[in-house]
């Protein structure tokens, strides 16, 4: 049986264990990760204290799919908020993550906000075809690839699930595959945000990294909004991007919002078990349910 804790930053819903005697293997994680047969999660961290330096913690993401990522910002927001609730920091914490240090800070009564370097990736032109519709776009990477297409109309009519499947793992977005954000400007400091993620294989609720993603192409490339930026996500929640911004581009970056801890329990072995998909018979003329 494994100890955990359920968390979620902005609506992006994490498994964290702290501390734990071994890491978990890729197909536990895959399972765990399911919604509906387990606990359900768009991913796995680690939390470990740090020996060599006070108010310190080190985290290891995994994705849904059972695959490492270097970084999780809303993961790492929620890293923080527990390293507070254990009493390992006080009022500042700097959190080790696979794509450098960056510090956690509490903003309000369940917020947290990180100081993070701002996207300094190259931010390159994209463009490709998909069934005789032109797809353009910008990629840029914020620890994990992303590709940022704007949105002119409303995102509620966008087409997150087909056109994020079908270029998540494109060869045009590069081997690693890419998280899909389709952004629409509201004004120069809002923003409204949806992301289909690599490794959850699917629309997420919010995405740390891609808000800023999206941040960095509108603010620096697109030139059509400036910090501070309120952005909007799919599950209603806000996350808040700050900075200073020197020469057409934000220098030293913030983003907050809400990390909170949802629940503490124990995985059971019976959650380790991943279901096969289900594989339907073929049907025959007289399977359509009319009658003569």
């Amino acid at each position: 049986m494994t100890e955990f804790f359920k968390v979620s930053g902005s609506g992006n819903d994490f498994i964290a264990l702290v501390e734990p005697k071994s890491l978990p293997k890729p197909e536990q994680i895959r399972a765990w990760c399911q919604r509906g047969s387990s606990l359900g999660a768009d991913g796995v961290f680690i939390l470990t204290r740090r020996a060599d330096a006070p108010e310190a913690v080190g985290m290891e993401h995994f994705n849904a799919d059972g695959g490492r990522a270097d970084l999780c910002v809303n993961g790492t927001r929620c890293a923080a908020r527990l390293a507070f609730h254990h009493g390992w920091a006080n009022s500042r914490v700097t959190i080790h993550t696979g794509a450098g240090e960056v510090v956690g800070t509490p903003a309000g009564e369940q917020g947290i906000r990180l100081d993070i370097p701002f996207p300094t990736s190259p931010v390159t032109p994209f463009e490709t075809r998909l069934g005789g519709t032109l797809v353009e776009g910008w990629l840029t990477r914020v620890g994990v690839p992303h590709l940022v297409l704007p949105w002119a109309d409303s995102l509620s009519n966008a087409p997150v699930d087909s056109l994020g499947a079908a270029l998540v793992g494109h060869p045009a977005v590069g081997k690693e595959g890419a998280n899909i954000n389709f952004v629409h400007v509201v004004d120069r400091h809002h923003l409204e945000i949806r992301t289909y993620e690599r490794g959850v294989n699917a629309e997420t609720l919010a995405c740390g990294s891609g808000s800023l993603a999206a941040a960095q192409v509108m603010i620096g490339i697109a030139s059509c909004a400036e910090p501070p930026l309120s952005i909007l996500t799919a599950g209603g929640e806000r996350l808040e991007v700050g900075g200073e911004k020197i020469a057409g581009e934000l220098r030293s970056c913030t983003l907050s919002g809400n990390a909170r801890i949802v629940a503490q329990g124990t995985l059971h072995s019976e959650a380790d078990r991943l279901p096969s998909p289900a594989r339907w018979s073929l049907g025959s003329p007289r399977s359509s349910g009319t009658q003569e």
